[in-house]
């Protein structure tokens, strides 16, 4: 059994910065790709920055260079770290394990998300 939780969602100002975290319980987690995932309402979930078991990376145009992911294998946990948020990144993100990649789905049961909120 494996448990996504994530947190560190709240409410920024356009142009704020916020710190995700996803701790993969019951995982082999430094075996995995891992990858951060958002879902607006009304639109489909993505994949915004991904990192493989051997630390590269990948982003969603929108978030390179604004976005960083990371992540820490000895507490199992993946970071996203958001800087110069827009509106736009209002979304519930989610993290989850098998992909860094659009190229592949994801393997895990969804967790409950962390929403995130960006005002003007």
């Amino acid at each position: 059994q494996v448990q996504l939780v994530e947190s560190g969602g709240g409410l920024e100002q356009d142009g704020g910065s916020l710190r995700l975290s996803c701790v993969a319980y019951g995982s082999d987690f430094r075996r995995k790709s891992m990858g951060w995932y958002r879902q607006a309402p009304g639109k489909q979930r993505e994949l915004v920055a991904g990192i493989s078991n051997d630390f590269r990376t990948n982003y969603e145009d929108s978030a390179k260079g604004r976005f960083t992911i990371s992540r820490d294998n000895a507490k199992n946990t993946l970071y996203l770290q958001m800087n110069s948020l827009k509106p736009e990144d209002t979304a519930v993100y989610y993290c989850n394990a098998g992909c860094y990649t659009r190229l592949c789905n994801p393997v895990l049961d969804w967790g409950q998300g962390t929403q995130v909120t960006v005002s003007s």
